[in-house]
């Protein structure tokens, strides 16, 4: 078996031919762009150590350009990276096309009675377009995804090694639930490929011997066979994504169960004196909204509630009767927006401080990422808030 998958990869590698360079600048770019995504999110933890919270307008500034370049870096490194893998992938899959059609015509008569005309049709079309696509995700998400793992848990342990110890367990948990997927999803698909087959010979048989089929009235038999061979495919089809449809919820249940795990372990080494509120943002606020330009393309609009620093706390039972020092920490005014947020990540960004401000949601362009601030005013809220307790 390991021979016979070395000579396969030899056999594939060979069609790369003159898209070398691009298959050798793909994975290049691909860790760029992840490591300067991973440094944005610490350059965010320096500006609010030292920036904000040291009340140095300087650090702020110096900050706030060092993202603003890396973001532009990430963002070649990204467009640079696409255009390679495309390039690559696109010019292996015709090499390769080529390659079986001059083999096709070199063909014995026993490879000719051993290989069917739907399986060579479905070996140039569907399996050739399923290695190119395979093809670019190995130079570029199998690089860039690895290295985000890599890099990612490097930055978290440099924040603070305790704290990133939290990962570990459901990595270890979604590496073991992810593996068995892959493994039961890949048997199905393997099954699919073969099926193909039986369709695209239900076509050509049909096709190529038409004027027989109707000359014995044969419409319903050829229907019947068609129909059991879509038929299987499609069953196949079911089985295989019913298994990957495991994927989303275990993601998102490791992914939220790391976040309350983070949440809570991170709120003790902060109140502790251990760790800086800057650097808990930096491992799981903002950040995620570097996952936007790896999800579907769609209108998505991201509404934020600014408040000018708290207030809400204030409405809690016993907060009157505590003393003044105590009440000054359940608020702290500021007069930050999410603007910058926003063009780090490319979103638009929207203020809405009064009903008509709503209007500008009606010009939302599609497939595009707004971030919508709502800016309510602190006296009108606490009024409503009145009438509607005393309702």
């Amino acid at each position: 078996m390991k021979e016979r998958n070395d000579f396969m990869l030899k056999t594939l590698s060979a069609q790369i031919k003159q898209y070398k360079k691009s298959t050798i600048l793909t994975p290049i770019f691909a860790a760029l762009e992840v490591v300067m995504e991973v440094l944005i999110p610490m350059a965010m933890a320096r500006l609010v150590k030292y920036g904000i919270e040291g009340g140095d307008t300087g650090a702020i500034y110096r900050y706030g350009f060092l993202m603003m370049a890396m973001a532009m870096l990430s963002l070649v490194f990204g467009s640079v990276c696409a255009h390679t893998a495309s390039h690559a992938s696109t010019g292996f899959a015709a090499n390769l096309r080529d390659g079986m059609y001059r083999n096709i015509q070199r063909f014995s008569f026993a490879n000719i009675d051993k290989y069917s005309t739907a399986g060579l049709v479905t070996r140039m079309t569907t399996d050739v377009t399923n290695v190119q696509n395979a093809f670019q995700m190995i130079t570029r998400i199998a690089v860039r995804s690895p290295l985000t793992l890599i890099f990612s848990m490097i930055a978290a342990f440099v924040i603070n090694p305790e704290l990133a110890g939290v990962f570990l367990i459901p990595l270890v948990l979604l590496g073991v639930v992810l593996g068995l997927i892959i493994k039961r999803a890949t048997h199905l698909f393997d099954q699919v490929f073969k099926k193909y087959d039986d369709l695209n010979a239900s076509v050509q048989e049909n096709v190529s011997g038409i004027r027989v089929v109707k000359a014995f009235v044969r419409e319903d038999f050829e229907d019947k066979k068609f129909g059991k061979a879509a038929t299987n495919v499609y069953n196949l089809f079911v089985k295989a994504e019913r298994i990957i449809a495991f994927n989303s919820p275990v993601m998102m249940l490791t992914i939220y169960g790391s976040v309350m795990a983070l949440s809570w372990r991170g709120a003790s080494l902060v109140t502790g004196g251990s760790l800086d509120v800057g650097d808990l943002t930096a491992m799981y606020d903002s950040n995620a909204l570097a996952l936007l330009p790896q999800l579907d393309r769609g209108t998505r609009v991201l509404g934020v509630i600014n408040n000018g620093g708290g207030g809400i706390f204030r409405t809690l039972p016993g907060a009157d009767g505590q003393p003044e020092t105590m009440r000054k920490l359940l608020v702290q005014p500021h007069a930050h927006s999410f603007k910058a947020i926003a063009e780090q990540w490319g979103m638009r960004y929207l203020t809405i401080r009064t009903a008509e401000d709503f209007d500008q949601l009606d010009s939302l362009e599609e497939n595009s990422q707004t971030l919508v601030e709502l800016i309510p005013d602190r006296e009108q809220t606490e009024q409503m808030r009145l009438r509607l307790a005393n309702a």
